[in-house]
């Protein structure tokens, strides 16, 4: 049985010579998110160039929710294709599916509970043509929630699209792009390869993998948007602990990524950032899932990853609130605030 999770980066195999190439390729890996994937398909579909320009497909990892399948027919009219797993594989190899099965010069990876705005195609196209030295273009981004209300917008990182200076240090401590909004040339997956190691993190181990090789350039419109809700990986690995087992595990990898006089200055921020986060987000957890248990092993195991200020301070916090038995809130809110809280 092959590994859910590739201890190594997946090869990305070129696409045969005899193959009509358009230059987009928006893949869509899915699993039981079909409350969400009706939404995501129109926003692709309201900007479609045509199937000469842009591949569209629906990469299913065996979905128990619907029939995914009639879904995207329905939806899409014969113009979204449809391919689903044989048994299911996981994320990341569902997301090497997608890799191996695009066909474009570009590659957009949509999750299937993810968004884009109208223009967002048009504009990494542009943004490409102008630098096209780059091997990944990015868009700022807005997080939402499941009723699609705006939470808050991503950092700017430039005032007008270009290239971005010094992004491999930047990006190396902390992730700074939510999947919906990156776009990479198929060329650069076939050279690096796929996601692997973990389920948490992985995008940021590849953005932090693409920077090392390659220029990135960016765009602030916000033209994408990265659905936060209770099902998806993220809030699932936060109460498991995974979350903070894969991000230590991709804090080790990325270090061969960077400069030898860089690599121990850049190890030290990435573990202070992330312990921050962890911090912060063991008080979320208390009040907004209802686990004080989670939330004091998180906030114990986010000092002794880093200890400082805001560590013990969060420590402290969340043993005193046990101690009272403070009260949490009632209504049940998501974890979505997002990892470049602390920069």
């Amino acid at each position: 049985m092959i590994d859910r999770i590739p201890k190594t980066p997946p090869q990305i195999n070129p696409v045969p010579q005899q193959v009509n190439r358009p230059l987009w390729s928006v893949m869509l890996p899915c699993f039981n998110c079909s409350a969400y994937l009706i939404e995501a398909l129109r926003s692709i579909l309201q900007q479609d160039p045509g199937p000469e320009i842009m591949q569209i497909e629906v990469v299913d990892d065996c979905s128990t929710d619907t029939n995914v399948e009639a879904l995207v027919d329905y939806i899409g009219k014969g113009r979204v294709s449809y391919y689903r797993q044989t048994e299911n594989v996981g994320s990341l190899r569902n997301f090497e599916t997608c890799l191996n099965r695009s066909t474009g010069e570009y590659i957009h990876m949509l999750h299937g509970d993810d968004l884009v705005r109208p223009g967002f195609y048009a504009e990494i196209q542009h943004v490409f043509s102008r630098f096209p030295e780059a091997g990944a273009v990015f868009s700022g981004y807005t997080y939402i929630n499941e009723q699609n209300t705006e939470l808050y917008h991503s950092n700017e990182f430039l005032t007008e699209p270009g290239i971005l200076k010094n992004w491999l240090l930047e990006i190396g401590h902390a992730q700074h792009v939510q999947p919906p909004a990156m776009v990479v040339r198929r060329s650069v997956y076939e050279k690096l390869g796929g996601f692997f190691a973990v389920h948490y993190g992985e995008d940021w181990e590849m953005w932090v993998r693409i920077a090392a090789h390659y220029p990135v350039a960016h765009t602030p419109k916000k033209l994408a948007l990265y659905r936060v809700h209770e099902n998806n990986i993220t809030s699932r690995y936060f109460l498991s602990g995974q979350s903070m087992t894969d991000a230590l595990t991709v804090i080790d990898i990325i270090q061969d990524y960077f400069p030898k006089a860089e690599k121990k200055r850049m190890y030290r921020l990435a573990r202070k950032h992330f312990a921050h986060y962890f911090s912060y987000t063991s008080d979320k957890i208390y009040h907004e899932y209802f686990r004080p248990d989670i939330a004091a092993a998180q906030a114990k195991r986010a000092l002794k990853i880093h200890f400082g200020y805001t560590t013990l301070f969060y420590y402290l916090k969340i043993r005193f609130k046990i101690l009272i038995g403070y009260k949490m809130e009632k209504e049940k809110k998501f974890l979505y605030r997002p990892l470049n809280l602390f920069r």
